[in-house]
């Protein structure tokens, strides 16, 4: 069986609760994951909304989460660099952290969080874009799985 992402406040391809998103408390959902694949150094994690109105919006760039990790708690605080060395990257507001679904009125948005199980450790600075994440990925993902939330105003 290989890598897979899940939450514990919402199903794949169901609602994200209200409390996680820009109309809530703004926090980041809780998440879970499988044991990532044998050589993993380290997990990154991205989320995306490819539906909105400029194009992808990016509400949250996470990297070398410990191998040994298995979830991030609900609520990560918006801190560059975590007691345990993960790292945070901008996302599409201009803040390093997670930030919460907020879409305009009508079309219900999909928003795609996205681990990724490396085999190295990523020299990357705190505030990194999805993008500068993306960019040194190609030769070092081990394994990848997507969990896929909707929400809608």
């Amino acid at each position: 069986m290989g890598l897979e992402l899940t939450s514990i406040a919402f199903q794949e391809g169901e609602f994200i609760p209200r409390e996680y998103t820009g109309e809530g408390q703004n926090g980041s959902p809780p998440l879970k994951w499988s044991n990532p694949p044998s050589g993993t150094k380290s997990l990154a994690l991205v989320c995306e909304d490819p539906d909105a109105p400029k194009g992808t919006f990016t509400h949250w760039v996470v990297f070398n989460l410990p191998a040994e990790s298995r979830e991030l708690d609900a609520g990560v605080p918006q801190e560059p660099t975590l007691a345990n060395g993960t790292i945070q990257g901008m996302n599409g507001m201009g803040q390093v952290g997670y930030a919460g679904p907020a879409p305009p009125p009508g079309k219900e948005h999909h928003y795609a969080f996205k681990l990724y199980a490396l085999d190295t450790s990523l020299d990357l600075h705190p505030g990194a874009s999805a993008r500068e994440l993306r960019a040194i990925l190609p030769g070092h993902v081990l394994a990848e799985s997507q969990l896929i939330g909707i929400y809608g105003r």
